[in-house]
């Protein structure tokens, strides 16, 4: 099936790296591998992050005029569907539901949001536009609990979502191996091996990621002994004040290539992550794919991705004293992280894995393909 992708936040073809853009490409990906021809429909970019009327009237009819001109260019090769990644009143769609609508097509859309409070607020405009397409939708997959409860407010049926579990490959995960990645970046590093490692990666910006960081260097503050290493992975415009807030008790790599992530995961102990405001968070599926227990926040989607108990431990959002007795407590059981790890690794594999998100995906577009 040939299948146009739009991603209305963030293009995957976007030069700054963020989950946005690597769930699109996943997306893709798992689409590809189960036999579809994929291609990119448009970069253009919906995003208003100001709730700037203006702006959005703009977007509104940059994105009507760019539909009306991919209507005509597609005329003799029009896609079999319509896929949009990431719909929401910030970033709506303006081109799905026309292209979808003129050709004949159906329209599908993954990680749909819906916050009601902005219905009449600052992004009223995008979030009629991102409703209406909702409405339209001829499935919706949902990532989170989160996502349901806010198409169950637009009154969207329920026949027509389908829970897709976050999902990533695991390959480059499963291929490494512990005491090798430990050796390597002891070497790399100079950390000491008889030390147990945490590790963070996440960009440094201003908002929840900066409040990330905050609520992480406030638990850290509180861990006990120097029989501890932290490692963290990102970078970003907050860099300054992020290395500021751990004032020499970590240790900082930058950002790194997307391929240098699985060997950073693999050699850590235990992963660490307020993750605040994180609609499931990335980093968390990641670290637990190279079987590393995580300690993060109770936050939206976050108990999706981690089994609290499990495969990792959940605290209160904002409870720096929790989070740092969590991590105290697995600093000091060393079987009880190696039982997380093997349950991680095996949970990530069983139900988040691009097979398994691309099975789920080929199964709804065949349902919706035959309606």
């Amino acid at each position: 099936m040939r299948i146009a992708f739009y991603a209305p936040m963030k293009s995957p073809t976007h030069r700054v790296p963020s989950g946005d853009r690597a769930v699109a490409r996943l997306l893709i990906r798992a689409l590809k591998q189960q036999g579809h021809d994929v291609f990119l429909a448009s970069t253009l970019r919906a995003y208003d992050g100001t709730g700037d009327h203006r702006r959005q009237l703009k977007l509104a009819k940059r994105g009507a005029a760019r539909a009306q001109s991919l209507i005509a260019e597609w005329r003799d090769a029009q896609p079999d569907l319509w896929f949009t990644y990431h719909l929401y009143h910030k970033a709506p769609d303006y081109l799905g539901p026309r292209i979808a609508d003129a050709f004949g097509v159906p329209y599908l859309v993954a990680e749909p949001s819906v916050a009601m409070k902005q219905q009449n607020g600052p992004w009223s405009l995008g979030f009629a536009v991102a409703a209406a397409a909702l409405r339209r939708a001829d499935g919706l997959f949902t990532m989170t609990p989160e996502d349901e409860a806010g198409l169950a407010d637009i009154q969207i049926d329920p026949d027509r979502c389908h829970r897709l579990p976050p999902f990533l490959d695991i390959r480059p995960f499963a291929l490494q191996r512990h005491k090798a990645a430990r050796r390597e970046l002891g070497r790399r590093y100079g950390l000491d091996p008889r030390k147990t490692w945490l590790l963070t990666v996440a960009m440094m910006r201003p908002g929840d990621k900066l409040a990330s960081y905050r609520r992480l260097a406030a638990a850290v503050d509180r861990l006990p002994g120097d029989h501890w290493s932290l490692l963290i992975v990102g970078d970003g415009p907050c860099r300054a004040e992020v290395e500021t807030l751990f004032a020499g008790r970590a240790m900082f790599v930058g950002a790194l290539p997307e391929r240098s992530l699985p060997l950073h995961h693999a050699a850590a102990d235990i992963f660490v992550w307020p993750a605040v405001n994180e609609a499931y968070g990335m980093a968390l599926l990641s670290a637990q794919a190279a079987g590393v227990p995580v300690v993060a926040g109770r936050e939206r989607g976050v108990p999706e991705v981690v089994s609290d108990g499990e495969t990792g431990i959940l605290t209160t959002p904002g409870d720096d004293v929790a989070f740092a007795d969590a991590v105290t407590g697995l600093l000091a059981d060393p079987e009880r992280r190696a039982s997380m790890a093997s349950k991680a690794a095996a949970t990530v594999r069983r139900h988040h894995s691009l097979e398994s998100a691309g099975t789920i995906l080929s199964r709804v577009i065949d349902k919706v393909s035959r309606s």
